[in-house]
């Protein structure tokens, strides 16, 4: 007979953005635990996962217990135990810390509170419809500020002032943290204020009449890891540091729940081995449900590469500044309300110079450092003979006034013009930048119809670009993915609280990440069209259809439209410039009539 293997009690817990395990041997010691971002790929990351359990404690017999969002799902289809995480997280209280009457739970995406009375049912709350207070809303606020969490919780310990900013969406909140950097508040205040504003949140959402007594027990990964956050709490509930506990493992605490289930209610037990093979090659991890997906955008690398190469793309004409005689120059800036762009042409139309950077909340100085740059990248300055300027933008008075320029003109006619040099027969424009999106309607080179949708995010860069940082992935990574999808999976045209429930539902049936970063481009192309245009009928665009804006760098939603207009769309290689593109040729023109 074989050497009997050793039994575990085996806790896991599959969140939106992380998995955590918790294993404890027969006494209930903590004997080996992970906590490790997921990324959308949960099948590889589990594998990771129990390498790491093999490694240390080589193959054993596992009572296994599964709780969180994504969690369900895989353990529906992988017949596992399945437990809530507050019914987990209540099992550690109950077993290892008595005295607790409040618990704060917070994570990726959602927040928990339950409340502990002697004699009756733990009372338990919570929020998972919006971002505002959890993780997510203090990564969000950390790429705004240019820093990592890690650095966010350093500048919040030296903090002076504390600023009122609203957590409960994060389109307010980006609004009210861009003004405060407008004002050149610190980023220690501003990073302070951030936390400020999540304990105000977690508090007035979740305690809603409740006395939050001591002791206080906290957890989940921002408590874990961001140390601040936990003293902020302790200030906006006026208790101190020894009524607010913060444990050993505080980002394990559901999986420990797991754990302790598992303990006290065995079963017949898996080995890890077996274990393995499931989570990479049982069938009922790898089954697809048809019923939510979509036509692939691609499909493959290859067919990506041969559109490419039919594709009508316009490009550009380029050319070097002059350094042998004084030459004309035509100036075209968009000065949008997150960034500044900057395209230079001379007397033939070609672009001799283009810049694109962050504003910071200070359109002024961006666009005087730009100029700067322009004047280095001339090598010589003297030979630059700006004839004429032009500026649009959400910036355009104040930089129209402040350097001179000569002409200010609308938005949408910058765009529409830039279009007429990449179709000229254009009849629908879409522009669609970070926060806004613009759709032009022209016929026989009139514009006869404009939409503008400046309220919603959902069919906007931001919006992918919010989902991809959640994923782990860096935009142009999340966009290359999305155009190798195989089943398309579709997210529908909800706005982006409501879409993560739809995400975690992905995942949850195995959707691997391609496919959901797909299923965000078919999203942004739905809501343009149908949320904001409300469109009855494509045949509304016309045959001849341009992009503009940076979105439309991620080519997988060039496609999602011409699969879901039938049109062929065409697009420049600088779609992210466009607007100052119209502008400079707008200047050229006004100087040449």
């Amino acid at each position: 007979m074989g050497k009997e293997l050793e039994r575990y009690s085996f806790g896991v817990d599959i969140g939106s953005t992380t998995l955590k395990v918790a294993i404890l041997d027969k006494d209930g010691k903590l004997v080996y635990s992970d906590y490790r971002r997921h990324n959308a790929n949960i099948r590889a990351t589990a594998s990771e996962v129990i390498r790491g359990i093999y490694n240390e404690l080589g193959n054993c017999l596992l009572d296994l217990v599964i709780t969180g969002s994504v969690g369900m799902g895989y353990a529906e289809r992988m017949n596992l135990r399945f437990v809530q995480e507050v019914v987990a997280a209540a099992e550690t209280i109950k077993s290892l810390y008595p005295n607790v009457h409040t618990f704060i739970d917070m994570g990726g995406e959602d927040s928990k509170m339950i409340f502990f009375e002697d004699g009756k049912v733990p009372d338990i709350r919570m929020n998972g419809s919006c971002a505002g207070g959890t993780g997510a809303f203090i990564d969000q606020t950390a790429t705004l500020l240019g820093v990592d969490t890690a650095q966010l919780d350093t500048l919040a310990a030296e903090y002076e002032n504390i600023y009122p900013i609203a957590s409960r969406c994060g389109v307010f909140s980006k609004t009210d943290i861009q003004n405060l950097i407008s004002r050149k508040v610190s980023k220690a205040d501003i990073a302070a204020s951030v936390f400020n504003a999540v304990a105000l949140q977690v508090v007035a959402s979740l305690a809603r009449g409740m006395d939050i007594k001591p002791k206080v027990f906290m957890c989940g990964g921002p408590f874990a890891f961001l140390p601040q956050l936990k003293k902020h709490f302790e200030r906006v509930l006026k208790l101190n540091s020894d009524e607010c506990m913060l444990p050993d493992n505080a980002q394990i605490i559901p999986a420990t729940g797991c754990a302790l289930i598992a303990l006290s209610n065995p079963s017949e037990g898996m080995e890890l081995k077996r274990l393995a093979y499931n989570i990479m090659f049982g069938k009922e991890v790898q089954t697809i449900d048809k019923s939510h997906r979509m036509e692939p955008l691609f499909g493959s690398e290859d067919t990506y590469k041969d559109w490419l190469k039919k594709k009508h793309i316009y490009n550009v004409p380029e050319a070097k500044f002059s350094t042998e005689k004084k030459e004309n120059y035509f100036l075209g800036v968009d000065s949008g309300s997150t960034t500044t762009k900057i395209v230079l042409l001379n007397s033939k139309g070609e672009v001799v110079y283009k810049d694109y950077c962050k504003n910071n909340g200070d359109s002024f100085n961006t666009f005087y450092e730009a100029l700067n740059r322009m004047n280095s990248a001339a090598v010589k300055p003297e030979n630059v003979n700006i004839v004429a300027s032009c500026v649009t933008g959400y910036g355009e008075n104040l930089l129209k006034n402040a350097f001179n320029m000569d002409y200010g003109i609308v938005e949408t006619m910058a765009h529409f013009s830039a279009a007429c040099q990449v179709e000229p027969d254009v009849t629908f424009v879409m522009d669609i930048g970070g926060q806004d999106m613009k759709a032009i309607f022209a016929e026989n080179g009139t514009i006869h119809r404009i939409e503008i949708n400046e309220a919603c995010s959902s069919g906007c860069g931001s919006f992918i670009e919010t989902f991809a940082n959640m994923l782990g992935y860096k935009v142009t990574d999340f966009a290359h993915l999305s155009c190798l999808a195989q089943h398309p999976y579709d997210l529908g045209t909800r706005c982006t609280v409501f879409m993560n429930s739809k995400v975690k539902q992905a995942m949850r049936e195995g959707a691997p990440v391609e496919d959901i970063a797909a299923g965000f481009s078919y999203s942004v192309v739905k809501n343009g069209l149908y949320k904001v245009l409300k469109l009855k009928n494509t045949s509304e665009l016309g045959g001849k259809i341009v992009v503009q804006g940076g979105t439309f760098r991620n080519h997988s939603i060039v496609r999602a439209l011409e699969i879901m207009t039938g049109c062929e769309v065409s697009f420049s290689n600088i779609p992210e410039l466009m607007g100052a593109y119209g502008c400079a040729l707008y200047a050229m023109k006004q100087f040449t009539d």
